[in-house]
């Protein structure tokens, strides 16, 4: 009777089934090595989704916006920054222009929001207020707010912590950044300037952290003895809360705005009205920021590495568990299984362990997120909003788990369905011929990976649109990872034969070097998986040490300095709130010389004192009721702002989204650049002291010649032509009309050029330069004692500061004024680099220590047939340290070359990205010590935990 060979219906099926029942069993005898691989994939998993989750919950959504900000009312009424009738606000950021024609119109006045207020509703009202509290005897700031926090109305935007409500006017609610700040406890009393309360509750108020030091009065109880917060016109801060049933309607919004008021609608914000009604036909549309790729292209960058490694270090795992199973797929094979069934048997595995691993680490990391979410929320912070789990990026990060734990168990699956059936046949086990395809496809690998990151590399050199740059972050994030991953892989497929490579140069070395070479080329499918995982956490470990470098250099570089180091600047002039007519008071000034000396007394470590004199703003009008027929310079007010003109050809390139284009460009570094704006002290009238003491440098004698003669020492080449530079003043009550929200500065009125030389500070401190007190009266500038800067011998500790504080106060009063003194960049701040390395050597010890002792599990035959000939226990230990010294070693260069190039195309595209200078700078010293360190503390630890005498074990089937 012939044999009937048809395949039998649904036989992929059974075997399938088949191999996943015996893959469950195996799990289940062998538990610990199987809760190692789920906690290998589970971590990174977690990781990744809480942190896209975290990421996620730290933008607010509309419905949380509408709670936290009008809790049950329908809508709030406040003013907008208006110079026009047609200005039309965001649906949801109310004080946000989401859409505007960019013309002024002079005859336009804004209404008061009190006076547009729809009728049928009830008015809840909130309004800052300034005040100030004495902390010995300084005067400092607090914040307070006139607004019946209890009204049931506020539920959801206002929550009573502790204590009770105030019964009578001489009580009041804090917020818990009061108690904190003033020591107290509640049923203390609080003496402000608005009078003294006792705190009976404490309040938070959800749109604010509670960290916040601001005092709830009800409106109307400190009416009489304090004002609001200094407005340009009256009503300008105060927000008009309507309850009723009613919704306010996206129509009612849009007539608000054409009167200068801005509405945060219930309705509106849940129910955002569709784009063609939120733009002005013909207006530019309004500038969208673009996401954050770069930050994305890190992230991503990391996370691929770090699974990698998992699954690498996975890898390792399945295959010394499948090794174990040779027997039981032999009898299988023998039993007429086919290869696939047997490979199916370990892949099965990795389905398992993958499914376990990612939906732990899934919902671990979901529910870390929540109670972060939760905690932080629970201690009155607003910097996470809510809870809000991102599916899409969950997804991707559990199928990325998944895909690293069944591709970990692939290449030990085929080998050993190989070596499983040739077993079944001789009834024992042998070596499995790999050819040299693995070997030639890892070369074709790392060629491609090579061709990838090159192409990511020119992506970002090509483009000199920072902003068209990050629309192609996508791209080359996807090129630079893909190329990364690739040479991972590609590096570990030639792992061998770089084994292969050592051994034959190993004829000097000492015996057990000898041996562990040998016994490395001789059982590939041992070592090459315990390479790859060092591999991968060498990678991940030398590209975080170079990312971590570079963004300290950027730093660094990207300092902001208000100052000269340990320098301080402390104004000499104050000038105090608008008065009712819309003029300034007469400003507060202060006597240099007693505060000089009241300083000195204080602490000890205030070296010189300086006084510089600048073009000071005094009583102008800048408010909408100002006079612009009248000079912006009178005997009694000055308007003018004075700044130094960038030339034609030295202006600093930015984009549209105002990245600079080239950051690397001399006219977008320096003194002033790439901001340019200045203050009223940033131009300083005086001489060669004023320059010593401003720049920290000593000018030239042609500076000083260029001083004598009417003219001007600039701190940036980039404001002076043909030597000559222009001064110009800025009308500071005429603005000009910005085609985004930042602000697009003020009229020039008046230009005046003078002869001028470039002396470089020795830090870019925020000044323009200074100019000859001759060259400012031929200008018509009207000169003040602005400033006294206070060196000090070094930073002051936090003792000093407060000593100086209150010292200051005494001269100030209720202004609250303090002294802050420039720390400067931490130039010794290699700390942070090493402690980085600590964490990654920690990171690539683990990996080494996992496959080390993988290895050692899998070589122990080998030891005992050592031990059986007669070698001493000092050799078998000396073995173990030899071997992971190799794969440690091996794995530790191999990974920093492979991280290292990744990583600076990653610092290059993303400084280009975001339009801030960044160098990739490559920390040689401390990839040293890691390539150092690791192997050593990994052959030490070996060589540590390797027991001298072996247990007794019985003779493996058929040898």
């Amino acid at each position: 009777m012939a044999l009937d060979l048809t395949p039998v219906p649904g036989g992929r099926r059974h075997s399938f089934r088949v191999a996943m029942r015996m893959a469950r069993r195996d799990i289940r005898r062998h538990k610990g090595r199987s809760l190692l691989i789920i906690l290998l994939i589970m971590l990174p998993v977690a990781a990744m989704t809480g942190a896209a989750t975290l990421v996620q919950s730290m933008e607010e959504t509309p419905a949380e916006r509408v709670q936290y900000q009008l809790g049950n009312t329908q809508a709030r009424f406040q003013s907008l920054n208006a110079v026009n009738s047609v200005m039309i606000q965001d649906p949801v950021r109310e004080t946000i222009v989401a859409s505007n024609s960019q013309d002024i119109d002079p005859d336009f006045v804004a209404a008061d929001p009190k006076d547009v207020l729809p009728a049928g509703y009830t008015v809840l009202t909130e309004l800052p207020i300034a005040l100030t509290a004495k902390v010995g005897n300084a005067d400092v700031s607090l914040e307070g707010k006139a607004v019946d926090a209890l009204n049931p109305a506020f539920e959801g935007k206002f929550k009573l912590l502790d204590g009770r409500a105030p019964q009578s006017a001489a009580e009041a609610l804090v917020s818990p950044g009061i108690l904190d700040r003033f020591g107290m406890e509640l049923g203390e009393n609080l003496t402000t300037s608005a009078g003294t309360f006792t705190a009976v509750g404490t309040l938070r108020d959800f749109g604010f952290s509670d960290r916040n030091e601001v005092l709830f009065l009800k409106p109307g109880q400190a009416q009489e003895v304090v004002a609001p917060i200094p407005s340009y016109r009256e009503g300008d801060q105060a927000q008009y809360y309507l309850v009723g049933p009613e919704p306010v309607t996206w129509a009612q919004v849009r007539e608000a705005n054409t009167v200068g008021v801005a509405v945060l609608s219930r309705s509106v914000a849940l129910n955002p009205p569709p784009m063609d009604q939120r733009t002005i036909d013909g207006s530019p549309p309004a500038y969208q920021p673009a996401p954050p790729y770069a930050a994305y292209l890190t992230g991503g960058f990391i996370g691929a590495l770090a699974l990698l490694e998992v699954g690498l270090l996975a890898g390792a795992a399945f295959s010394v568990g499948a090794k174990r199973q040779i027997r039981e797929l032999a009898l299988l094979a023998a039993s007429g299984a086919e290869a696939p069934t047997v490979r199916a048997v370990v892949t099965a595995a990795g389905v398992w362990l993958g499914t376990i691993a990612i939906a732990a680490g899934a919902a671990l990391g979901l529910a870390g997120a929540a109670g972060a979410v939760l905690w932080v929320r629970h201690l009155g912070s607003v910097r996470l909003a809510g809870f809000h789990p991102d599916i899409l990026l969950t997804a991707i990060a559990m199928l990325m788990g998944l895909g690293a734990c069944v591709l970990a168990a692939l290449a030990p699956a085929r080998q050993v369905s190989k070596q499983a059936v040739l077993g079944a046949l001789k009834s024992g086990r042998a070596p499995v011929a790999t050819g040299k395809w693995p070997q030639r496809i890892g070369a074709g690998m790392l060629l491609l990976s090579a061709v990838l990151l090159f192409s990511g590399n020119a992506l970002s050199d090509v483009p000199d649109d920072p902003d068209l740059l990050n629309d192609r972050m996508p791209l080359i994030s996807s090129l630079v990872i893909a190329g990364a991953v690739l040479a991972v892989t590609g590096l570990v497929l030639v792992t061998g034969s770089v084994v292969a490579l050592m051994t034959r140069r190993t004829g000097s070395l000492p015996l057990p070097l000898r041996m562990a070479a040998r016994d490395s080329a001789r059982n590939r499918s041992r070592t090459v998986p315990a390479v790859a995982a060092v591999l991968a956490a060498a990678t991940l470990a030398s590209a975080a040490m170079v990312l971590a470098a570079s963004q300290e250099a950027g730093m660094r570089e990207n300092h902001y300095w208000q100052a000269l180091p340990n320098q301080a600047s402390v104004p000499l002039t104050m000038q105090g709130p608008l008065l009712a007519d819309g003029t300034s008071p007469e400003p507060l000034a202060v006597d240099p010389l007693k505060l000089t000396n009241a300083l000195k007394n204080a602490v000890d470590t205030v070296s010189w004192t300086h006084v510089l004199e600048s073009p000071g703003v005094a009583n102008c009008n800048m408010g909408p009721t100002a006079d612009l027929s009248a000079p912006p310079v009178t005997p009694t007010s000055n308007c003018l702002l004075y700044s130094l003109n960038v030339p034609a050809g030295n202006e600093c390139a930015v984009t549209e989204g105002q990245r600079v284009k080239d950051p690397q460009d001399w006219r977008c570094q320096g003194s002033m650049r790439p901001n340019n704006s200045g203050s009223p002290r940033s131009l300083v009238v005086g001489g060669e002291a004023e320059i010593r003491a401003m720049l920290g440098t000593a000018p030239s004698e042609e500076a000083v010649e260029v001083l004598n003669n009417g003219g001007l020492v600039v701190t940036n080449p980039v404001f002076v032509q043909d030597g000559m530079a222009v001064l110009e003043g800025a009308d500071l009550r005429r603005s000009k009309v910005s085609t985004s929200q930042a602000h697009a500065g003020y009229e020039v009125v008046t230009s005046t050029e003078l002869p001028a030389i470039v002396v470089v500070p020795e830090v870019p401190v925020p000044y323009f330069g200074v100019i000859s007190p001759a060259a400012a009266e031929s200008a018509g500038i009207q000169v003040t004692e602005s400033s006294l800067l206070v060196q000090f011998s070094s930073y002051p500790s936090a003792a000093e500061r407060d000593l100086m504080a209150a010292t200051v106060a005494g001269f100030f009063g209720s202004f609250p004024v303090g002294i802050y003194a420039e720390p400067g960049v931490d130039r010794d701040s290699s700390w942070v680099i090493w402690s980085i390395v600590g964490i990654s050597a920690l990171i690539t010890l683990s990996a080494a220590g996992i496959t080390t002792g993988l290895s050692l599990a899998d070589s122990r035959s080998d030891h005992m047939t050592l031990a059986g000939v007669g070698a001493a226990p000092r050799l078998r230990k000396a073995l173990a340290g030899a071997q992971a010294l190799m794969t440690g070693g091996l794995g530790s260069i191999l990974g920093c070359l492979a991280g290292v190039a990744p990583a600076i195309i990653i610092v290059h595209a993303s400084g280009r990205a975001t339009g801030v200078a960044s160098d990739a700078v490559v920390p040689w010293v401390q990839l040293l010590a890691l390539l150092v360190v690791v192997p050593l503390t990994g052959a030490a630890l070996a060589w540590m935990f390797t027991r001298a005498r072996l247990p007794m074990s019985r003779r493996a089937a058929g040898t």
